[in-house]
């Protein structure tokens, strides 16, 4: 990743101009190195941030079990859901938390009936989606997988369907069934009762070996995102181990501190304090950039593909990074494809206490997919759910029975802060009363979304 910059103004008069012309020169790499540390750890922390609150926390209202448990929500995400930003609300989640130390995870999966869309996402602590299990990577088949953390060695098991393998001892594996409408709940939780994960040696009925030993995981806080960020990576870098494509990028952390498992020191204000924190302010702000150019916009949406595996970021951790601050653990663009709304018909970014839009679907023109389509609403200063006098989050496709529909055969969705009328309501988007973050979600998407043949329609601004 290439992040080396002409540095002017405020820190090459504050930083620069006053010293050694070798000082400087030294200042300015350990700057250059703190950004480009920064970017790297960015979507590191926001998955610790996660795992710390499901798994570590158990005073965390978002608390939900330990390690390499699994972890069912019987219903969709709400507001109440704050530990991970974008979430789906869609389909109800089921989480492990993979601790990857003392030995594999396998786990199973039920078979599922044919018309139901699931998706199992196995992601590590750098967020590289490794692997698949669903509908579209296996089938709705019933079958059992084992995940293998890095150092593993070993044939794949009789009675497992395929072997994964890990960078990283952590990891997050995401369960998503689809939901067809609130009276299919039963179904869902039946689906998520059959869903199995055991340690390796119980699935394989021998005894387990010796545990990991126990961690003391740093307390999270928002200043992770900030000036503790490179604590935070010193802690998680030692459950990652370097892997080839890393060697010379961890030797050039080192330099300034970064190196797995060791405390992180700030340097003193003479010796490059300013340097590295001008480096992760202005690593975020090279993040928020990225973020806001993915991909290409279209009738006001902003649609990338922006996840992926190691090979598929080819060392660019600035997109890794932007990522992951639009939502992280997305899926890769075969899975799902995430348009959001940029602007509306007239330029202007979204704002639900200006002004109203709509959003209308021509007859024949639905996003094409293989499972369904939703457009989700969200907080645009926190990126998450907000509460609304209807409890609704999204509209999407399995909606689509309910909802009025135009003369012409078209269908109208109207985003507004407040209620547009009882004869519209069933196609009430509520949006906050501020800043507007939407996203739609295509689920297994037809070859017209990925390769931009099919275009979302536009927001079109209206009067409140």
């Amino acid at each position: 990743m290439k992040l080396r910059s002409a540095v002017a103004g405020a820190f090459a008069l504050a930083v620069l101009s006053a010293v050694p012309q070798a000082q400087a020169q030294k200042r300015l790499e350990a700057y250059e190195t703190a950004k480009e540390a920064y970017i790297y750890a960015f979507p590191m922390i926001a998955g610790y941030k996660a795992m710390y609150q499901f798994s570590v926390d158990k005073t965390s209202s978002q608390y939900k079990g330990g390690f390499n448990q699994i972890h069912n929500t019987a219903h969709v995400f709400t507001p109440k859901d704050t530990a991970i930003v974008t979430p789906n609300s869609d389909t109800p989640y089921s989480m492990i938390q993979l601790d990857l130390r003392a030995e594999p995870i396998v786990f199973c999966v039920p078979e599922i009936e044919k018309g139901r869309y699931y998706s199992v996402q196995l992601t590590d602590t750098y967020a590289f989606n490794y692997g698949y299990v669903g509908t579209r990577a296996t089938g709705n088949g019933a079958g059992c997988y084992m995940i293998a953390g890095p150092g593993w060695s070993g044939d794949k098991p009789a009675g497992i369907a395929k072997t994964f393998s890990s960078e990283t001892q952590f990891g997050l594996v995401i369960f998503r069934t689809q939901l067809f409408n609130p009276a299919d709940i039963d179904n869902v939780k039946k689906i998520q009762a059959g869903y199995k994960v055991m340690p390796l040696s119980m699935f394989l009925g021998q005894p387990a070996p010796p545990p990991a030993p126990p961690i003391d995981f740093p307390k999270f806080t928002d200043d992770a995102f900030k000036l503790k960020a490179f604590d935070y990576l010193n802690f998680l870098l030692q459950f990652a181990p370097e892997v080839p494509a890393e060697k010379d990028l961890r030797a050039k952390f080192a330099t300034i501190g970064i190196v797995p498992g060791k405390p992180f020191t700030m340097p003193a204000v003479g010796e490059g304090k300013v340097a590295t924190e001008l480096g992760i302010k202005e690593g975020f702000e090279a993040i928020q950039k990225r973020r806001n150019e993915i991909g290409k916009r279209e009738n006001g949406w902003q649609i990338s593909k922006p996840f992926g595996d190691r090979a598929f970021y080819n060392g660019d951790y600035t997109l890794r990074a932007a990522a992951a601050l639009a939502g992280i653990y997305g899926n890769d663009a075969v899975e799902a494809l995430y348009p959001f709304a940029a602007a509306d018909d007239k330029g202007e970014k979204l704002d639900g206490s200006k002004h109203n839009y709509t959003i209308t679907f021509p007859s024949g023109g639905f996003p094409p997919v293989n499972a369904f389509w939703s457009v989700t609403m969200y907080d645009g200063k926190t990126q998450l759910l907000i509460d609304n006098p209807i409890n609704r989050y999204l509209i999407n496709s399995p909606m689509l029975t309910n909802m009025k529909t135009n003369p012409d055969g078209s269908v109208t969705i109207y985003v507004q802060n407040a209620s547009p009328g009882s004869d519209k309501e069933s196609n009430w988007l509520p949006a906050p009363n501020g800043p507007v973050y939407m996203v739609m979600r295509l689920y297994l998407p037809q070859q017209a979304a990925l390769d931009g043949t099919w275009k979302p329609p536009v927001v079109v601004q209206t009067s409140k």
